[in-house]
């Protein structure tokens, strides 16, 4: 359902830009977003977007990250700048409608 790609190795201060292509119309799902996980602890949110557009960010990401689509694509974005080395997570696609969907995690490493 969900086609997740785009995490790798970056540099502190530097930017990563995540892709998630969905296998139907985009507008069929109440909501998209990314969450994270980093080992040992629970998967957070880290930022989302309505099917009508609305965009709810984790406090931590603010101003940093933005979630963003193009709905003739079937696609969300996550563009990361300014990462950190705690922004370092295995990165997930999610999407919501009735029932929870799931990307497959794709690492993004923050590190010199």
């Amino acid at each position: 359902q969900l086609q997740a790609s785009g995490g790798g190795l970056v540099q502190p201060g530097g930017s990563l830009k995540l892709s998630c292509v969905a296998s139907r119309n985009i507008f069929s799902f109440n909501v998209m977003g990314w969450y994270r996980q980093d080992p040992g602890k629970q998967r957070e949110l880290v930022a989302s977007i309505t099917s009508g557009g609305s965009t709810n960010y984790a406090d931590s990401v603010m101003g940093r990250f933005t979630i963003s689509r193009d709905i003739s694509m079937n696609t969300v974005y996550l563009r990361m700048n300014s990462l950190k080395p705690e922004d370092t997570a295995v990165y997930y696609c999610h999407a919501r409608f009735v029932v929870d969907y799931w990307g497959k995690g794709i690492l993004v490493t923050v590190s010199s």
